[in-house]
């Protein structure tokens, strides 16, 4: 079985540890299944440290769409939905499942007849 090392700073090696113990497990044992759920999360998504980052550029995005509504501008609502749906489906967020049951239509922006 290959052997992974990780270097880990002494504050956080304490803690696995510890969980580990409080567990019955080998830090090993521990941690093998939280690798396997980023290996093969099912179809999920595997969280980052980028996340926060898109999340607000996904957030400025529903920003400029509402504005883009409340001026009458359905051309920008569109061009705003699709750029983020872009931008959400190159980084694997976006269900291309899902989004085919909302007829093409991202399934983050809603898929309601008063979303429209």
């Amino acid at each position: 079985m290959p052997i992974i090392t990780i270097r880990l700073d002494e504050e956080l090696h304490r803690r696995v540890k510890g969980r580990a113990a409080n567990a019955h497990l080998s830090i090993s044992d521990f941690l093998r299944p939280l690798l396997e759920d980023v290996a093969f999360p099912g179809g999920r998504y595997a969280y980052t440290g980028q996340d926060e980052l898109l999340g607000i550029a996904i957030q400025t995005y529903a920003l400029i769409v509402e504005i883009a509504s409340v001026q009458q501008s359905p051309l920008l609502v569109e061009r705003a939905i699709a750029n983020a749906g872009t931008l959400m489906r190159e980084r694997g967020l976006i269900d291309p499942a899902a989004e085919t049951l909302a007829g093409g239509r991202s399934a983050l922006f809603g898929n309601r007849e008063e979303d429209r």
